[in-house]
């Protein structure tokens, strides 16, 4: 039996290389992966917070609860500009150019993107070539002679270029494509979740220390104060109007308040340092002025509780997450799908580096080396089927991580949104105990001087002014606190009204 020869290659050579291509062009587009549908969660009609808001809050601030709208993949925006702080928004700059985490960030979302590519990839052929020589020598045995017989070493010069190429048959390679592409935007959120954990963390350590400013500068008036009282005591003292105890009351109610000026001054510094690092630099190299906190007069809109999920960068994070895990299914089920890989390699080879690139010399190979291009699992001991368990498994923890992170996010809203309408509450009313108090230390202080009540009486009631000053600075810093860790809580974006913007510019 003979075969027509064309240019070197039999035609049943030829037909045994274009029926693999043709079984991969037949089989190709067979995905077995299963189709990905992000798993519902349910979402309340409209916050709880945000119902109780609009009932506590006066007619006029009412409607500042207004639908947003809202997307995970848009720019926030400078958000912090609507505290109208320039301080703040050069603290804000300043960490975005230097800090050291998001920088980190960036480089892990640099890796996943390059993975993605790295993915991609597998869907061309691969190309190689190689030269040089190989020296051997066949032992005699292996040419069907006597172990003792003679044997000689040649030496064959090789240049020769190879490609590969894996049929993507059931998916495989698209699978892997798109559960590397579902971890770069899982990145991407990473990214845009240390960004905003950055820029609420700067702002929080800014409005902390300014509640720490307005504390030391309370209590440097009190040393002032009481300095004053301290003299006057003295000099009545002197005059015989007063007894030794009042005098040593006195020294002690100085000193007190001197120590707890040092012990506030103490946690500013700290307060400045921890700014400086997220800031990107060495606390030697950060100071900030000191200037007493001012208060906070902005309602933030909730917006609806369904644009949360759009909104969050770490339910985003979540959500890609699955989409990953349910890729990487389908690359698990690939496995038990025959596989083709159209191999090939052609050059030159001689004895002589002189011959090397001799039309003679020319050489060529279709098909694998070793083995055979199709190829069909059969047993393995249950390990594909322990890939596919495990895949399935790693995408039901990623759909329960999903649901947690949804439900730990309507839980940080509501918990913000409460705060806020307490806040408001309780500020008025300590607005309130503020100037009662004040009010008593000033008539105290009027009615010791004319012997009317004790020291004692003045000392009560400059103590409760103390605490009350101290308590009103508190306040204002957990507002501007409360309404950053909602910002944040919100994902960072909300939809203002440009009348709103300028009534709470107007309001600073």
């Amino acid at each position: 039996m003979t075969s027509t020869t064309i240019r070197g290659w039999a035609a049943p050579g030829r037909a045994a290389l274009l029926l693999p291509l043709a079984l991969s062009l037949a089989l190709a587009g067979c995905a077995v992966g299963p189709d990905y549908h992000r798993p519902q969660v349910d979402t309340p009609a409209a916050y709880k917070e945000a119902r109780a808001a609009q009932t506590a809050l006066p007619a006029g601030e009412a409607g500042s609860w207004q639908q947003a709208k809202p997307a995970e993949d848009t720019l926030r925006g400078a958000w912090w500009k609507l505290f109208n702080d320039p301080t703040l928004d050069a603290l804000e700059t300043q960490a975005q150019d230097a800090n050291q985490n998001l920088k980190a960030a960036a480089a892990r979302l640099g890796q996943a993107r390059a993975l993605v590519r790295n993915a991609k990839s597998d869907r061309y052929p691969q190309l190689d070539a190689g030269f040089g020589p190989m020296r051997e020598r066949a032992s005699p045995a292996s040419q069907g002679r006597p172990d003792n017989g003679p044997a000689t070493s040649t030496t064959l010069w090789r240049a020769q270029a190879s490609v590969s190429y894996e049929a993507d048959l059931f998916g495989r390679v698209s699978s892997s494509v798109n559960a590397a592409t579902a971890d770069a935007q899982q990145s991407a959120a990473l990214y845009r979740s240390v960004l905003l954990a950055l820029q609420a963390d700067v702002a929080q350590g800014y409005f902390q220390v300014r509640e720490l400013d307005a504390e030391l500068q309370i209590y440097r008036g009190t040393v002032d104060l009481r300095s004053k009282t301290m003299d006057l005591i003295q000099h009545r003292y002197d005059a015989g109007d007063v007894g030794e105890l009042d005098l040593d009351r006195a020294r002690t109610d100085l000193e007190s308040a001197r120590a707890a000026a040092a012990g506030i001054a103490r946690s500013r510094a700290a307060a400045e340092h921890a700014l400086a690092v997220l800031l990107g630099k060495t606390p030697a190299e950060f100071s900030l002025p000191a200037r007493p906190i001012a208060r906070v007069a902005i309602d933030i809109p909730a917006g609806l509780p369904s644009s949360l999920l759009e909104r969050r960068p770490d339910i985003a994070a979540a959500e890609r997450a699955m989409a990953a895990a349910n890729a990487r299914i389908g690359v698990a089920k690939a496995a038990f799908f025959p596989s083709l890989t159209l191999t090939g390699a052609g050059g030159f080879e001689s004895s002589a580096l002189g011959d090397l690139f001799n039309w003679s010399s020319r050489t060529f190979l279709l098909g694998p080396l070793v083995g055979t291009a199709l190829s069909l699992p059969i047993f393995d001991g249950g390990r594909r089927q322990a890939n596919l368990d495990r895949a399935r498994s790693i995408y039901e923890e990623d759909v329960a991580d999903y649901r947690q992170t949804v439900l730990t996010a309507f839980r940080e809203v509501e918990d913000n949104l409460a705060s806020l309408r307490l806040l408001h509450g309780q500020t008025t009313a300590q607005d309130a105990a503020l100037q009662a108090a004040t009010r008593a230390a000033h008539l105290s202080q009027t009615q010791y001087r004319e012997g009317a009540v004790s020291y004692l009486d003045v000392l009560d009631a400059d103590r409760t002014a103390l605490q009350q000053q101290r308590a009103s600075a508190q306040l204002d810093g957990d507002r501007a606190r409360t309404v950053v860790n909602l910002i944040r809580a919100l994902g960072g974006g909300w939809g203002l009204s440009e009348a709103q913007v300028a009534a709470n510019e107007a309001a600073r």
